[in-house]
């Protein structure tokens, strides 16, 4: 299946109402578009519009939209309530819309568990918190209360995450079959993207309504030749041409879920230089590989691999942490950083993407993801990792 089920849906929303009993609380607010995706599968497009999301102690689950979004709300939220108002910023704000709600729901002056005291948007987006509308509540903010509880994955969104690996894998085979030199890394990729994006609706099955996007992405993001040894270059369209390196990244969007892969390659043979860095950016990742382990704090892996930089004086050419949570949102907490003692538990899924990023020669980064065991790693991208398997042109 290329979506969560209504079974799930119904655990993930216990789960809130298990918090909401321990903390004495009437209802669930969120406007956090991830977190109503996560609740409801209704995926929408955020703007200055608020949306929010009410799960009640017993259970009703209710969505406020802008009367844009009532249709799609109705048509795809798996919600008992779908309330609209007419527009941002309107005769009447959209967050007077909400504590007008609330106040029929007869939470007026309950306690409320929120992600958030109110809306923000970079879109011009203003409007008061909920605490000025409705002054009888008590509002109780715990911003990351949805963040925890995707911190470890359950059987069906690894599923959705190993079909991710898999398109993402076959985007990636034809980004390397059409890097040959004179190609701009523009046309390669939208011609891999596209064509693994059509396989992908081909498997799923045309006149079928996906959950979220469906779509295989593979490119380049500007990494190509001298830029490559920038980290999150954009791109600018380059043209490949031999000596180059290239530092590539493949992902596909099922049901929400997303995965990713990274791979350094070169147009052509590359130079000794270039393959010193290459082999030691391999050992760098065996290195957090092998420290990923349940019960091991997240900065351990770091510390593993800041060490493997000092013993081969690699500093100068570091610049990010080894890797980060993957799922509905391409980083997620927690972090494979020095800064992060979050235990490492199974079913946890990282990025391991050390990196070494050389100016004037080149960068060096593999990207897996992989799922965390009872007992070590399952790693769930499988495109080769090897020098030979990733020269082309």
């Amino acid at each position: 299946m290329w979506w969560i089920s209504d079974g799930e849906l119904a655990r993930r929303r216990r789960r809130v109402l298990a918090e909401l009993s321990e903390r004495g609380a009437a209802a669930f607010l969120t406007y956090n578009p991830t977190s109503i995706f996560y609740l409801t599968n209704f995926h929408f497009i955020p703007t200055e519009r608020p949306a929010a999301l009410l799960l009640e102690e017993s259970g009703r689950c209710g969505l406020l939209v802008p009367r844009l979004e009532l249709e799609h709300a109705q048509l795809v939220a798996r919600v008992d309530e779908v309330r609209d108002y007419p527009e941002y910023p309107g005769e009447v704000h959209p967050m007077e819309h909400l504590a007008r709600w609330l106040k029929d729901r007869g939470l007026g002056a309950a306690h409320l568990l929120a992600e958030a005291a109110g809306y923000a948007s970079s879109w011009g987006y203003q409007g008061p918190p909920l605490t000025e509308l409705l002054p009888g509540a008590r509002i109780t903010v715990d911003a990351k209360l949805i963040e925890r509880h995707r911190l470890v994955k359950s059987p069906e969104e690894i599923a959705l995450i190993r079909e991710s690996c898999r398109w993402g894998n076959l985007a990636h085979e034809l980004l390397q079959e059409y890097a040959v030199p004179g190609a701009s890394e523009v046309e390669i990729s939208h011609r891999a993207s596209h064509e693994a994006t059509m396989a992908m609706i081909r498997a799923f099955g045309r006149g079928r309504r996906p959950v979220g996007p469906l779509s295989a992405f593979a490119g380049f993001r500007g990494q190509v030749g001298p830029n490559s040894a920038l980290p999150h270059a954009v791109t600018i369209n380059a043209v490949l041409k031999r000596g180059d390196v290239l530092v590539t990244g493949a992902t596909a969007s099922v049901g929400g879920y997303l995965s990713e892969l990274e791979r350094t390659m070169f147009v052509g043979e590359p130079s000794p230089e270039q393959v010193r860095f290459f082999q030691h950016m391999l050992e760098l990742q065996e290195v957090a590989f092998a420290a990923i382990k349940p019960g091991v704090p997240c900065s351990a892996v770091d510390r593993e691999v800041r060490r493997y930089y000092d013993e081969h004086n690699l500093w100068p050419y570091w610049r990010h942490h080894v890797g980060h949570n993957i799922g509905l949102l391409g980083h997620e907490a927690p972090f494979l950083d020095i800064g992060d003692e979050t235990l490492i538990e199974p079913g946890m899924l990282f990025t391991v993407e050390p990196g070494l990023y050389v100016p004037g020669l080149g960068g060096f980064r593999h990207s897996d993801t992989v799922l965390v065991t009872e007992d070590g790693i399952e790693i769930l991208t499988y495109y080769p990792r090897d020098l030979e398997s990733l020269i082309c042109g």
